[in-house]
């Protein structure tokens, strides 16, 4: 592998290699359709950020090759090899440069096929690892302007984990909702053991006036939640967001999952609206925060609902999460899912 420092091979055509990196997510904490500043309807969600796991791309640009001749590996990574391609056009213009080849690589650690914003992950990694190539740093609204076209739908991790509702189909911002979300303990969990969620084998649903009443409903009440800091009405905004998902997701274990959450005192549960990822929320001032998050995971794995992994949406030491919760199983990245 070439190392992230640039590497100049001759003045004429040189070669310059980029890096970039984007992060990955938890699923939704609410997900549906919304009104936007003009009142038109449009799909959008908040989704959970989750620090730790994440896509990593490394672009060798080769100003002696044509557009065309432009790898990746691995070479199942559709998505991102068209995210690279639209970013160095982009860039090349922005520099009065002609388009040129290159030489991209992926490494990361996402689950892939759970709802984890792994195709996202890899995309905006790669429109970074570009712009780096070519030194130059995009804004976030180009960036998703740039996944869109790559996947035409993305997620909001060009944003660096700040809570706003996001138009996925569109990749713009509906509404910031605050600086952070209010603090919570996730136990992670795979539903469906964990198998992937093919979303285009999913019934279309048409949203009716009701729902797109209920779910601005739902929106005001995360804003008053990121406002005053509220666990247990993020709690209730998720759970209201999952269980309204369900009317296409069908997942088997969902009532166990909430039964199980109701039981140990949670504040609610999320589900990812493409994937199996799910999590059950504790707000972290509740006395006994410790044991009802292993008590969580024990419950969880009784139910035949593997627990994955424990985090937090704030900063806290590594001997809070440490515990039989906090398992820390991943699957390894792998080809793009639908």
């Amino acid at each position: 592998m070439i190392p992230a420092a640039r590497q100049a091979v001759s003045s004429a055509g040189a070669l310059s290699t980029g890096t970039g990196y984007a992060s990955c997510h938890h699923g939704e904490i609410l997900q549906g359709v919304f009104r936007d500043a003009g009142g038109r309807r449009c799909a959008g969600l908040v989704t959970l950020p989750m620090s730790g796991l994440g896509s990593h791309a490394e672009f060798v640009r080769d100003p002696s090759t044509p557009p065309e001749e432009l790898s990746v590996f691995p070479e199942n990574r559709t998505k991102a090899c068209r995210a690279a391609a639209l970013a160095v056009e982009e860039c090349a213009r922005r520099r009065r440069e002609a388009p040129c080849g290159g030489q991209l690589r992926l490494t990361g650690d996402i689950p892939v096929g759970l709802g984890m914003g792994s195709s996202t992950s890899d995309v905006i990694a790669v429109v970074r690892a570009v712009a780096d190539s070519y030194r130059l740093r995009l804004l976030p609204d180009t960036i998703a302007r740039l996944a869109v076209r790559a996947e035409l739908a993305c997620d909001p991790l060009m944003l660096d984990g700040r809570p706003v509702l996001f138009a996925q189909r569109e990749g713009r911002v509906l509404e910031v909702l605050g600086p952070a979300l209010p603090a919570v303990v996730v136990v992670g969990c795979a539903l469906g053991g964990g198998a992937p969620v093919d979303t285009l084998s999913l019934p279309v649903r048409v949203h009716d006036d009701e729902d797109v009443r209920a779910y601005e409903r739902l929106r005001a009440l995360l804003r008053r939640a990121v406002a005053a800091g509220d666990a247990a009405l993020l709690g209730e905004v998720a759970s209201a967001s999952a269980w309204r998902g369900q009317k296409l997701l069908r997942h088997a274990e969902f009532d166990v999952l909430t039964d199980i959450a109701k039981g140990i005192g949670a504040v609610g549960v999320q589900i990812a609206h493409s994937g199996a990822v799910a999590g059950v929320l504790f707000d972290p001032a509740f006395p006994g925060i410790g044991p009802r998050v292993r008590a969580c995971a024990r419950a969880l794995e009784s139910s035949g609902i593997p627990a994955t992994r424990t985090f937090t949406t704030f900063p806290t030491t590594k001997e809070f999460l440490h515990g039989s919760a906090h398992r820390g199983i991943d699957r390894q990245a792998g080809s793009d899912t639908p």
